[in-house]
């Protein structure tokens, strides 16, 4: 199945780029984050992610890079390939990614946008492919970056031709901050699936359920420490992707 049938209602043929992908899974149902994207996180978990790994940034001119955490093997595989212009890259890019940026996409715009919305970003990504660097930052994030600025690219269009439209309510369009909450919520909820299942318990338990560190040791029978470190190992990688998506 091609990737014009993950969306059924597709107007347009798929691209050549995306159509040489070749057979893919249909992927059913748009992307599910474990954390509810309608429920607040809690503000010491943001400013956590924002302070976690302060000494592991260095600064080089006037911008500031932080060392990257390392990646499963997998995914690191994939982003090399992709760089490297490698065809499979592409069918299994889209596989690991395809759905959450889909679903960033209908969050912001409606079904056939977002529809749209998906081939391009895939599109651009890998006529890019050159300007994509693993040594500096995710695939995700570089493809949640590119789906951020299609996606403010539409609004604004939107906004333009409101006036030729006058069944458009402006009040339902996302504006920029709203459409940067919902792809750092999204962020957050796809690094936090990401994570190892303790360092996730960790996490969840110290911010959501307000737990002390060693109340969070004593449940889970591990010392004191290892929750510390648990903990701040799963703040850096969270962070490391939504600087990736940033860039």
């Amino acid at each position: 199945r091609s990737l014009q049938r993950h969306h059924p209602r597709h107007r347009h043929r798929p691209h050549p780029t995306l159509r040489r992908i070749g057979r893919q899974p249909l992927l059913r149902s748009r992307w599910e984050p474990p954390l509810s994207p309608t429920a607040a996180d809690p503000p010491q978990f943001r400013n956590a992610i924002h302070s976690a790994g302060q000494p592991l940034s260095v600064c080089h001119g006037s911008r500031l890079h932080t060392v990257p955490i390392p990646e499963p093997a997998s995914i690191h595989s994939i982003e090399k390939a992709f760089a490297r212009g490698e065809e499979q890259a592409l069918r299994a890019a889209y596989k690991q990614h395809g759905n959450l940026i889909y679903t960033y996409c209908r969050r912001t715009l409606n079904e056939d946008r977002a529809n749209d919305v998906t081939q391009e970003v895939f599109i651009s990504a890998w006529k890019s492919r050159h300007r994509f660097d693993p040594a500096k930052g995710t695939l995700v994030g570089w493809l949640f970056s590119i789906t951020r600025n299609r996606i403010i690219d539409n609004v604004r269009a939107e906004r333009r031709h409101s006036e030729r439209r006058a069944n458009l309510d402006l009040a339902e369009l996302p504006t920029e901050s709203e459409i940067d909450a919902i792809g750092n919520r999204l962020m957050i909820a796809d690094a936090m699936r990401s994570l190892p299942d303790r360092t996730k318990r960790v996490i969840m338990l110290h911010y959501f359920d307000d737990l002390t560190h060693r109340q969070i040791a004593e449940r889970m029978s591990l010392p004191l420490g290892t929750v510390k470190s648990l903990l701040r190992r799963g703040l850096l990688q969270i962070r490391h992707l939504l600087e990736s998506a940033h860039e």
